[in-house]
């Protein structure tokens, strides 16, 4: 019999029967369902992620932005210069004290978003139909979970 290594999680046939694996897929196909869904709106994710943001919290700085849609402040910047490019948002040139530069929508912003949730709101509605809705909970509580677990 030959010995495996390291001792392996849970009893698995082969590696993409681990969660890891199963996760990995699963954002797989979310990521490719959204960028094709957003690349029709000329929107990246980390450009749709940062409107929504900022939506909800107008006037963030690059590195509030960056933390809250899991980019580097390099990318973010990235990112910013081409929503700003695109009319979609705003940034004064300078700003009284500090370095910060709060960013804001702008009512094209607005409307690209609105048009990129309807359809990324579709995909997840597409996803949560596959969950009987008393699993929808649970699953939620347990990647809270397996998320808190990593973060220790």
């Amino acid at each position: 019999m030959q010995e495996r290594g390291p001792q392996w999680p849970h009893p698995a046939e082969d590696v993409t029967d681990h969660v890891g694996y199963r996760l990995k897929r699963a954002h797989a196909a979310l990521r490719g369902a959204v960028d094709k869904a957003l690349r029709e709106l000329d929107l990246t994710v980390p450009q749709y992620s940062c409107l929504e943001v900022l939506a909800l919290r107008p006037g963030l700085s690059n590195a509030e932005l960056a933390r809250a849609t899991f980019v580097t402040r390099q990318s973010m910047n990235v990112v910013l210069r081409a929503l700003q490019e695109a009319g979609l948002i705003t940034r004064p040139d300078t700003v009284d004290h500090g370095r910060a530069r709060p960013v804001s929508l702008t009512g094209r912003g607005r409307d690209r978003l609105e048009a990129a949730q309807a359809r990324v709101y579709a995909i997840e509605a597409r996803m949560i139909r596959a969950i009987p809705g008393r699993r929808l909970a649970v699953l939620l509580e347990d990647l809270d979970r397996l998320t808190q677990a990593l973060n220790e």
